[in-house]
Parts: C-alpha cells; sequence; structure tokens
C-alpha cells in the first residue's frame, strides 16, 4: 500500500460523507414516490368505493389501456412538448447568438432577458389567459387594428387555438432559460476558432454549422432532455390557462392524473397512471439523449 492510498481513502469517505444529504434528498424526494406509486398501482384503491385497499395485479393498466382519455391527454401532451421544446430551442439559439455579440448595454439586456422565466407560471398563466381573452385580449385588439379580423377571436375557447396559446405562453416563459444555458456554451469557444475558419474561406453560416453547432452540443443537450422532461409534466400554466379545455383539447397526463386522484379519489388507478407515464419519460427521455449523441458524434466526426 502507497503513502497515498490512506489519503484518497480518506478522501473518498469526505466525499460520501458530504454526498450522503443529497442522496438521502432524492432517495425521499424521488424514489420513494416512485416506489410507492408501483406498489399502490397493482390496488383498487378508491376512498369513492371502498377504504380499504384490494390486491388487483395488472387490472388498472389493462384498463388504462382502453382507456380513451388517457391517450387523448397523451398524444395532447407529445404534441405540446415536441412543438414547445423545438421553437424554444429555435429562438434560443437566435438569442443566444445576439446577446453574444458585443453592443452597449449588453449586461443590462441579458438580465431583462431572464424576467419572463423568473416570473411565477401561475401568474404568467393568468397575464397570457388576460392577452388571449376574447373581448379585451391584447391579442385581439392588435389583430384587428391592423385589420387582420374583425371580430374578436374565441382563442381559449377553441380546441386547436387553445392549444396553440398555451405552446405560446410555455414558450415565451422558458425560451430564456435555453438562450442562457446556450450563452454559457458561446462563451466558452474561443473567436481563433472563427478567425482560422475564416481566413480558409468559410462564411458566417459555414462557421455557425461547422463550429458553434458541434462544440455547443453537449450545452444543447442539456437544454433539450432537461426541458423535454419539464414540458411533458407541465401542470401549472394549462391549469390556470384553460383547466384542460375546451373539451379536454388542452388536458395533459398530468391534468387527467390529477383529476383522477384529487377529484375521483381514485389512487389505485392514479398511481397506474404515474407509473406509466413516468416510464414513458424515462424512455422518451432515453431516446432523445442517444438521438442527439449519436448526432453530435456524426458532426464532429464531419
Amino acid at each position: 500500500m502507497t503513502q497515498l492510498d490512506p489519503i484518497r481513502a480518506r478522501e473518498q469517505r469526505t466525499a460520501w460523507f458530504l454526498l450522503f444529504p443529497a442522496l438521502l434528498l432524492l432517495v425521499l424526494v424521488f424514489a420513494y414516490p416512485i416506489l410507492r406509486a408501483f406498489w399502490l398501482s397493482v390496488f383498487n384503491k378508491s376512498l369513492g368505493t371502498q377504504l380499504q385497499p384490494v390486491f388487483i395485479g395488472v387490472d388498472n393498466y389493462v384498463r388504462m389501456a382502453g382507456d380513451g382519455r388517457f391517450w387523448q391527454s397523451f398524444w395532447t401532451t407529445i404534441m405540446f412538448t415536441t412543438a414547445s421544446v423545438v421553437l424554444e430551442l429555435m429562438l434560443g439559439m437566435a438569442i443566444a447568438l445576439v446577446l453574444h455579440q458585443k453592443f452597449f448595454g449588453r449586461s443590462l439586456v441579458r438580465t431583462s432577458a431572464l424576467i419572463p422565466w423568473a416570473l411565477p407560471t401561475a401568474l404568467i398563466g393568468l397575464a397570457w389567459a388576460w392577452i388571449f381573452n376574447d373581448q379585451f385580449g391584447v391579442v385581439n385588439d392588435i389583430l384587428q387594428r391592423v385589420g387582420l379580423i374583425d371580430t374578436g377571436i374565441n382563442w381559449l375557447g377553441n380546441p386547436t387555438l387553445a392549444l396553440i396559446a398555451v405552446i405560446i405562453a410555455d414558450v415565451w416563459k422558458t425560451t430564456p432559460f435555453i438562450s442562457i444555458l446556450l450563452l454559457a456554451g458561446l462563451q466558452s469557444i474561443p473567436d481563433d476558432l472563427y478567425e482560422a475558419h475564416s481566413l480558409d474561406g468559410a462564411n458566417a453560416w459555414q462557421s455557425f454549422w461547422r463550429i458553434t453547432i458541434p462544440l455547443l452540443m453537449p450545452q444543447i443537450l442539456i437544454a433539450v432532455l432537461f426541458r423535454f422532461a419539464q414540458a411533458f409534466g407541465i401542470f401549472d400554466l394549462i391549469a390556470v390557462m384553460t383547466g384542460g379545455g375546451p373539451g379536454g383539447a388542452t388536458e395533459v397526463v398530468s391534468l387527467y392524473i390529477y383529476a383522477t386522484v384529487m377529484r375521483y379519489l381514485d389512487f389505485g388507478y392514479g398511481a397506474a397512471l404515474v407509473v406509466v407515464t413516468f416510464l414513458l419519460l424515462v424512455l422518451a427521455v432515453a431516446i432523445a439523449s442517444f438521438l442527439l449523441t449519436h448526432s453530435r458524434r456524426r458532426t464532429a466526426q464531419a
């Protein structure tokens, strides 16, 4: 045994000692509720029918397979998540490129860009509900002033328009988060690379695809995965703006689970919904991570 081994062992014990509170918190906050949901999902426990749980095996999952409302909310969640993440990534990249440039008042603009993300989501939902109000909303007022419409549009009363409205509200709130992540990545790229590439005859567009995107891929991966998981579990914004309406057009999985557990008091089936949603989210994140990592490797090789 070398002289460094006791020192390394002491450092490892110290590291585990410091990590233990965080690991314990993760177990209590994440692991235990998921394991509890797995256990509860094989029981029929509904305060509306009986007080004592009854073991039913996989009956809740069989019921879910034929639950049209669940699958509708699932596809609504997929559409909302995909549209939000794609738009936020595109707009976030554009904003990050602008904030990366040198101009007067850049620090103030960067700080101001974080305001939408820092505001409470429930407050944002109320504000956007008024913005899209059919009688007093700003959107209808602007469209009428420029002559695009004659009468106010009932944005939150139309199934398609209501989904578009909540997507716009979510994009407005969370795009600054992605832009800040990408801006941090842009600041870590040396300017010498762009200068050398320009000397080889490359233009700005070619430098963007051959230098910026490959070197920015780690930040893009983190932003996409984080926002995908967050958008997939969206609740407060849609609950405040539309409550899942009209006619369930904006009801996402989290709202359906909330209604099942808190309104119908069906805890067993609600737990099964949580389990399946959790597994689908893990699968989707794993697939997205694999595709983005594979794309990063291909881009780096090119």
